[in-house]
């Protein structure tokens, strides 16, 4: 048997997420039903993490388990020939059987986009949120320095949130104007709670907005309630970056 790793680009726009689901689309099943068809042979997909409906990714990486002869390259070009526009395998290799793409990786990076202009983009609206208001991104890079360590997330946690540790350690965090009108918002931790990324971001933008102060975020931290934090920024800002082992 040979550990396959895939790594992935995809626009979620279309897609209910990345985890299969038994309706809707998703990325993961779209993968794997093409790996499925060239193996000749059902496989099992296993995903670094799943991302939510609209969630878009750079850098996801995925592997499975196959006693397939065919060689990397042939594979790489069969899925991409197979696979809808919107999903681009953009590398693959053969990894040690201990390797899993999720339980394996020490870090993620997500990045989110955020369009700050008066008026909105045609281009730019798949991929970004557009705040009309200015921003103050001043006060969101303050406030953003008290995430960086580890700490409890519980205040970011999606609110049907699952059951797991919610102490993540945030290893790395800026902000970057890309242009004009533009900015990207980076962060790396060891692991993300979901929604995590997406209710950070909204908090970070309610600061911006001027509706409270950098202090706030590390009010809303300590008191571990998900009810204490802005609304949940939405979905088509959010790219699963990188992940790394």
């Amino acid at each position: 048997m040979r550990n396959i790793k895939l790594e992935i680009q995809f626009d979620g726009t279309d897609y209910h997420g990345w985890q299969t689901q038994k309706q809707d689309r998703t990325v993961q099943k779209t993968v794997q039903d093409c790996v499925s068809q060239i193996v000749n042979s059902d496989v099992k997909l296993h995903g670094s993490g799943r991302t939510d409906t609209g969630v878009h990714a750079l850098g996801q990486v995925a592997n499975f388990m196959s006693d397939t002869l065919i060689d990397l390259g042939s594979l790489k070009k069969g899925l991409n020939s197979l696979l809808p526009d919107d999903i681009i395998i953009s590398s693959v290799e053969e990894c040690d059987h201990a390797f899993h793409s999720r339980y394996s990786a020490k870090s993620r990076t997500y990045w989110y986009f955020v369009w700050n202009s008066t008026e909105a983009s045609p281009f730019y609206s798949r991929y970004s949120w557009h705040i009309f208001n200015p921003l103050d991104l001043k006060a969101m890079k303050q406030a953003s320095g008290t995430l960086v360590g580890r700490h409890d997330f519980t205040s970011f946690q999606g609110a049907d949130k699952e059951e797991v540790n919610p102490v993540r350690e945030v290893q790395k965090i800026r902000f970057k104007k890309v242009g004009k009108h533009m900015f990207l918002f980076e962060i790396r931790a060891n692991a993300f709670l979901k929604h995590m990324v997406r209710n950070i971001m909204g908090s970070l933008i309610y600061i911006g907005k001027g509706k409270q102060s950098p202090s706030w975020l590390c009010e809303v931290l300590e008191k571990r309630d998900r009810t204490f934090a802005a609304a949940t920024a939405p979905a088509q800002g959010l790219f699963l970056k990188k992940v790394e082992y």
